[in-house]
């Protein structure tokens, strides 16, 4: 199986970003994909999962990348993230990319949270 089949089954549809490097150059796209998978790899004594997609989501929340928001949530309550700890990593989002962007996303993110059940 090729990294690119893998990161699909692993993530339940190509990453846009892999696919489109892959009708770039299908190298291109097998690399790509094999430093995503290395990056989400499970590691002993590295990050868990939850804290992958908390530090994920941190990031998505200080660039104010709503839509992504919204994903990783999804992805942070498969992994057991509890609501303090989504609203810790906004905290940390409020704190590294500015009050401004943490009032647009929180209008959308909060929501969403209450949602899905935090």
């Amino acid at each position: 199986m090729t990294d690119t089949e893998e990161i699909k089954q692993v993530k339940g549809s190509m990453p846009k970003a892999i696919r489109m490097a892959k009708e770039m150059d299908d190298d291109f796209g097998q690399g790509l994909a094999g430093f995503y998978k290395a990056i989400w790899k499970d590691r002993e004594d590295g990050l868990s999962m939850k804290n992958k997609h908390l530090m994920v989501f941190a990031i998505a929340c200080s660039k104010n990348n709503t839509n992504s928001a919204k994903k990783i949530l999804v992805k942070l309550k498969k992994h057991g993230a509890t609501r303090a700890e989504v609203l810790d990593a906004m905290m940390m989002a409020a704190w590294t990319g500015g009050i401004q962007n943490f009032t647009d996303i929180s209008t959308d993110v909060l929501p969403e949270m209450d949602k899905l059940g935090y």
